[in-house]
């Protein structure tokens, strides 16, 4: 008998990972995504029952909270208020005359759908809105999978999606948060890019815009999608240039979505009668750290590095952040991803660095970056993916410690 051949004919070293191997593949692609989602949400809920176990009562829930009052804490607390009263006609202030934290932060589409669901069922805010999130989630992960398909091969696809599942914030998906409801849209709204289905795209850009404020960042998104085609079509994987009738469907697009971004605030204003209510309601939020300032275009970033570090070490920093961004998203591998998953990503950073004051928050706003995961996919070394995924894991413990568990004297909400 030949060496390292069984009477089968079959090596003997990898026999059973090369059975398997075909085995698994034969597994439909969404039944492996849901069940990487499923196990993925098991661990971190493993996590959130340990916090929860050592919860202390707060001015969210009595000690040892239920996972489900334990997973409907800080925003939580503002979508439950939305989905059983509604927004307030009249913003609160406190003796500086100041708009004090209230509900117009918080786009309708999330807590609206829970409120109907909650009509429907007669179940309880928490169950609602927790089970709204875990079913977002799971569709979010297999949008990604087609959406890393496009562009991967399998292997890498199914990795994508892997650390997709398994990122330090991925807690999102299985609490009382817009999130999971946002990058689902958001991911299916990227996807229609990539195929070029703009009038599919219409209703869920209007749907995205109404649950997660990324309107303006998907215009922006558009503009430099667009621009690119009409410098070099190639950039965009056309054969043909840009013409008037080819720009009219992307256009449209842009112009919903600019819309959408701005017609939050313009119902805030309607509401309340505040010409600046949404913006104002925004900035409560950032005032315990630098007080009371006007919204100045691409000025939060440096206020919120130089509060944080000092300066000059905050700009400093914040220099640094940019160009590793730029260079993360540029380099030559990074193009394997397709130039629509790079633009989102550099028109949401802008975005995020024109209105966002970065906080302890920042890590979940940084959540619709999600499609780079592609680049970060692409080593193949088993040793690097064992250890991204740890890391991953590892850091949603850091992230929950310091972000959604609460000690008493907590000032970083997640």
């Amino acid at each position: 008998m030949a060496d390292g051949l069984t009477s089968a004919g079959t090596t003997r070293r990898g026999t059973v990972p090369v059975r398997w191997r075909a085995r698994y593949r034969t597994i439909p692609w969404w039944v492996r995504t849901a069940v990487v989602y499923v196990l993925a949400r098991l661990v971190t809920g493993g996590m959130l029952l340990a916090f929860a176990s050592v919860q202390p009562a707060n001015s969210f829930t009595g000690a040892r909270p239920s996972y489900l009052s334990f997973a409907s804490v800080w925003d939580g607390a503002w979508y439950r208020v939305i989905a059983t009263g509604g927004y307030p006609s009249t913003l609160p202030v406190d003796a500086a005359g100041h708009v004090t934290e209230n509900a117009w932060a918080f786009m309708p589409a999330y807590p609206f759908l829970v409120r109907g669901l909650m009509v429907l069922s007669g179940a309880s805010f928490e169950f609602v809105a927790v089970t709204v999130s875990l079913a977002a989630g799971l569709g979010a992960a297999l949008v990604f999978r087609r959406l890393a398909g496009r562009f991967l091969d399998d292997a890498r696809a199914s990795f994508a999606t892997l650390l997709f599942c398994v990122a330090p914030v991925s807690a999102v998906f299985q609490v009382a948060y817009a999130e999971s409801m946002g990058l689902f849209l958001l991911l299916v709204a990227l996807l229609l890019v990539v195929d070029r289905r703009w009038w599919a795209m219409l209703p869920v850009v209007l749907l995205l815009g109404m649950t997660r404020p990324t309107g303006l960042a998907f215009a922006f998104f558009l503009v430099l999608f667009v621009g690119a085609w009409a410098i070099r079509p190639a950039w965009v994987r056309e054969s043909e240039p840009l013409t008037l009738r080819r720009l009219v469907p992307p256009g449209v697009v842009a112009v919903v979505s600019g819309l959408v971004g701005l017609a939050w605030p313009a119902i805030a204003w309607a509401a309340t009668g505040v010409p600046k209510a949404y913006t104002d309601t925004e900035l409560a939020w950032r005032s315990s750290y630098i007080g009371w300032k006007e919204l100045v275009p691409f000025a939060p970033w440096v206020q919120g590095f130089g509060w944080w570090f000092r300066q000059p070490v905050g700009g400093v920093l914040l220099a640094v952040v940019l160009i590793g961004f730029a260079a993360f998203v540029a380099m030559p591998a990074a193009r394997r991803v397709g130039l629509e998953l790079r633009l989102w990503g550099v028109a949401y950073l802008v975005y995020l660095l024109a209105v966002f004051f970065p906080q302890s928050s920042t890590w979940r706003i940084l959540v619709p970056l999600a499609p780079l995961l592609g680049i970060v996919a692409l080593p193949r070394s088993r040793v690097y993916r064992v250890l991204v995924v740890a890391v991953c894991i590892g850091l949603q413990w850091v992230w929950l410690y310091h972000c959604w568990w609460i000690d008493g004297y907590d000032w970083t909400p997640p």
